[in-house]
């Protein structure tokens, strides 16, 4: 049996993916400090200790096969008000985890990336080739990880997966989005459907797009762990060899706009979501669509549930049964 530490594992993705991690038969600690995480979230199963990423050296050791590293604050305003912040945890957790395998000599490492290490994209789909110029304190902290990494695998024989992740949305056997504040346009849709808002705000109605409004790639959750799993089993078999940093975007390869998302919330919902045209934001990119092909040529992975419906109505019944108590 494999051991996996997952860093995070009491927040969103993280939860997700130590739910297929044991589906698949694997033993699993999930370290957490519960900052933005919850308990009640770590799948069954599943070990539990409660600390930061920086107290990692307390709980690895050789028994260990990998770690998953999850463990990040992810707020981009709140990275602009508080940069402070996001490069103590992101950038000195990541550091500290990376000492603390070095130590227990495990040898392998997927990292939860993003693709805000890209900023403003100058093409269409984004490859991993192109430009990284993060547009905030919190992208800027994700790609000096990935930077980090790639030193840590050329000069220790690290071997590792950074997975850029475009917009991760949808739940999975009771594991969803729930951020507090909320910043992701899903889970924000559907608490207009609920009642829990008033409207929603559509920031900008006037760029180079079919309809004006932003378009941007959505991934199912369930999809994105997966490509997890087949990263560990990369590494395992020694396709991602120690001393490679590989680095895959995590996308559909097409793109919905913000009024086609909140056009399905109404059909998946049947109920009324009012919107109120805001102004643009800075920094939001008329478009931004993955280009998934180093994933699947590397990995094997492939998304399963690409249809905006489906990933929609997962989230639906997540924030029904989560509002009801359920």
């Amino acid at each position: 049996m494999t051991k996996y530490l997952v860093t995070g594992g009491a927040g969103y993705v993280g939860s997700v993916v130590t739910a297929h991690l044991l589906r698949a038969g694997h033993e699993v600690t999930v370290l957490d400090d519960l900052s933005t995480g919850f308990r009640e979230a770590v799948p069954a199963g599943a070990a539990f200790a409660e600390g930061r990423v920086q107290d990692a050296a307390r709980f690895l050791d050789p028994s260990y096969d990998g770690v998953l590293h999850f463990a990040a604050f992810s707020q981009v305003g709140e990275s602009v008000a508080r940069p402070e912040k996001y490069w103590d945890n992101n950038v000195g957790g990541s550091m500290a985890l990376l000492a603390a395998m070095r130590a227990a000599g495990v040898r392998r490492l997927v990292f939860s990336s993003t693709a805000a290490t890209y900023g403003e994209p100058v093409s269409t789909p984004v490859t991993e080739a192109d430009p990284t110029a993060p547009t905030s304190p919190y992208g800027a902290t994700k790609l000096a990880v990935d930077h980090m990494i790639g030193g840590a695998a050329a000069a220790h024989g690290l071997a590792a997966v950074s997975l850029r992740y475009f917009n991760v949305a949808g739940a999975h056997e009771g594991y969803g989005e729930r951020h507090d504040p909320e910043s992701h346009l899903i889970p924000l849709v559907l608490g207009v459907a609920l009642g829990d808002r008033e409207s929603v705000s559509v920031y900008g109605d006037d760029y180079p797009t079919p309809d004006g409004t932003c378009v941007r790639d959505y991934i199912h959750v369930a999809d994105l762990a997966e490509a997890h799993l087949l990263a560990m089993e990369a590494m395992a078999a020694g396709a991602v060899a120690p001393g490679e940093h590989l680095i895959c975007n995590l996308g559909n390869g097409s793109g919905f706009s913000v009024r086609e998302v909140v056009a399905t919330v109404r059909e998946v919902t049947g109920r009324p979501v009012p919107e109120v045209t805001a102004p643009r934001r800075p920094g939001d990119p008329a478009v931004l669509v993955a280009s998934a092909a180093t994933a699947r040529d590397r990995l094997g992975w492939k998304p399963s549930r690409p249809d905006l419906r489906d990933i929609v109505a997962d989230a639906w019944e997540f924030a029904r049964r989560r509002k009801a108590g359920a």
